[in-house]
C-alpha cells in the first residue's frame, strides 16, 4: 500500500516563502529541495512541499491538489470572497508573520474625511473582492478598477483617484506622493487546511505537525522568568507575572525567608514587569527564550 504522505502548500519565494520554511524548520523538520526548487520532502515526517505562487494555493487546498497551505490571510480573504467553493478551505492557525494590512490611499493633496470622500469615484486595487465588500459595508457606491501590479501609480496616470493596496511601512505610498486614508483588513500568514478531503492518515499527520506549530508559536510569545524573592512576596509576584500559571517555588539553602521563583510567562514581558518585580523585592530577575513547547 502507497504511504500516504501530506501535502502542504507554500509561496516559492519571498517573505512569506522564508517565513514558512523557517517555521517548519523550528518544528524540527529537515527539507530536501528537488532540483527544480518546486517540490521538496520532508525526512523526520511524512510530508511533501509544493513551492507555488500564492495565488494558486487556496485553489489547490479546495480541489485537493494540497492537504495544507501557508498564506496571507489577504490572499485568501480575496480568493475566499471570489470564489464559489469556498468552503473547501478553512483557516486552522494564525502564525504569526507576515503581518501587512490593505488600506485606502489618496495623493497628497486630496483632502479625506471619510469613507464618503470615495463616493462615485474610482479605485484602483488588486483585491476587487476584499474592498467591494468593504465599500458596500460603508454604504459607498464607488468604481473599482481592477490592477494587478503597480497599483501606487494609478492616481498619478489618472487610472483612478484613490488606491486600495497592502502597506507594510508605507514608504510606497510616501514615493508615489500618496497618504494613508483608511486601513481596511489587517493580514498575517495563516494555515489553511482542506476541510472536506483529509483521509484518517492524512488529519494523523497534520494533528501531529499542529502540535508542533502551535509549540512553536507559543515558544516565541513566552519566556521562562526565574528570580530570588522574599517569601512574603510570592503572591504579589504571582499577580504581576504575565499569563504565569502557578510558578515553581523553590526553597534557598540556608535563607527560609527567601525562596527561588521560576515561571513560564505566556505573554511579553516587559522592562516595566522587571521593575515592579523588583519593587517587590526580587533579585537576580533572569529572563530566557524558550526554544520548544509542548502543551
Amino acid at each position: 500500500m502507497e504511504e500516504q504522505r501530506l501535502r502542504i502548500a507554500i509561496q516559492k519565494s519571498g517573505r512569506l516563502s522564508d517565513g514558512s520554511l523557517e517555521l517548519l524548520k523550528a518544528c524540527g523538520l529537515t527539507i530536501s529541495r528537488g532540483r527544480d526548487k518546486l517540490y521538496a520532502r520532508v525526512a523526520e515526517m511524512p510530508i511533501d512541499i509544493l513551492l507555488v505562487r500564492d495565488d494558486d494555493i487556496p485553489g489547490f487546498i479546495a480541489d485537493g491538489v494540497c492537504d495544507v497551505g501557508v498564506i496571507g490571510e489577504n490572499v485568501f480573504e480575496e480568493w475566499r470572497l471570489s470564489d464559489g467553493n469556498h468552503s473547501a478551505a478553512d483557516i486552522i492557525e494564525r502564525l504569526g508573520f507576515s503581518r501587512c494590512r490593505l488600506a485606502l490611499a489618496v495623493a497628497n493633496a486630496e483632502e479625506y474625511t471619510s469613507i464618503k470622500d470615495l463616493e462615485g469615484r474610482r479605485v484602483a486595487t488588486s483585491y476587487p473582492a476584499i474592498l467591494k465588500e468593504f465599500l458596500s459595508k460603508a454604504g459607498v457606491s464607488a468604481h473599482i478598477v481592477k490592477m494587478e501590479g503597480s497599483v501606487e501609480v494609478a492616481p498619478r496616470i489618472k487610472v483612478a483617484d484613490a488606491i486600495c493596496d497592502i502597506v507594510s511601512t508605507g514608504a510606497t505610498l510616501e514615493a508615489n506622493g500618496l497618504k494613508l486614508a483608511e486601513t481596511i483588513f489587517q493580514s498575517e500568514a495563516v494555515l489553511v487546511r482542506n476541510a472536506l478531503s483529509l483521509s484518517p492518515e492524512k488529519q494523523s499527520i497534520f494533528e501531529a505537525l499542529l502540535v508542533r506549530i502551535r509549540g512553536v508559536l507559543q515558544s516565541r510569545e513566552s519566556k521562562y522568568v526565574m528570580m530570588n524573592a522574599p517569601r512574603a512576596s510570592v503572591e504579589a509576584i504571582r499577580e504581576i507575572l504575565p499569563g504565569a500559571e502557578a510558578p515553581t517555588i523553590l526553597e534557598l539553602a540556608g535563607q527560609p525567608d527567601k525562596v527561588a521563583i521560576h515561571a513560564v510567562c505566556r505573554e511579553s514581558v516587559f522592562w516595566s514587569t522587571l521593575e515592579k518585580l523588583k519593587k517587590e523585592g526580587a533579585k537576580a530577575i533572569l529572563v530566557l527564550p524558550i526554544e520548544k513547547m509542548m502543551l
